[in-house]
């Protein structure tokens, strides 16, 4: 393995469990913090934070890291082979689908319907009690499972590379 697929797969470790600390906060105390507003509140305060996460940081290692994890999958697939190169294939395919997929097809919706309401509006207060906290929580515990999944695959993939001495371009 170069150096520099092996920096990279160590920076993609990291990335990983980067993206999986933010969604962890969310599950964790943020939305349940954000609940206890009482309605207004929440909703005035998850608008401005979905304003707010197109911030170039996270917005940068989020979406980057859907191209470089199917780059992982494939290099695991056709490169490493089995063993090492399986758990980078479920790594990247993880990440891929179980984080971006379901940002794109589960959170980002709801974000883009609640961003669309007025705050104050018993609608909004309906729809941020009903709807928006627990779906939107548990499609968050979802992108966390998976990017911590995947920064735990890649890691244990990577072991087992430089514990076997497997011998790739």
């Amino acid at each position: 393995m170069s150096p520099f697929v092996f920096f990279a797969l160590q920076f993609a470790i990291i990335a990983y469990a980067l993206v999986s600390g933010v969604f962890l906060a969310f599950s964790d105390f943020i939305m349940r913090s954000l609940a206890h507003t009482g309605g207004i509140g929440g909703v005035d305060a998850m608008q401005v934070i979905n304003r707010e996460v197109f911030r170039w940081v996270f917005m940068a290692l989020f979406i980057g890291m859907a191209p470089v994890s199917l780059a992982i999958a494939a290099y695991g697939g056709f490169v490493v082979g089995n063993g090492a190169g399986t758990l980078f294939v479920l790594a990247g395919l993880i990440y891929f689908i179980g984080c971006f997929g379901v940002t794109v097809f589960c959170n980002v919706p709801m974000n883009e319907a609640l961003a669309g309401m007025d705050a104050s509006s018993s609608a909004a207060r309906d729809y941020w009690t009903g709807t928006y906290l627990p779906r939107w929580t548990f499609w968050n515990t979802v992108r966390t499972a998976a990017s911590t999944i995947s920064a735990s695959l890649l890691l244990f993939g990577l072991l087992w590379m430089t514990q076997h001495q497997t011998q790739v371009v």
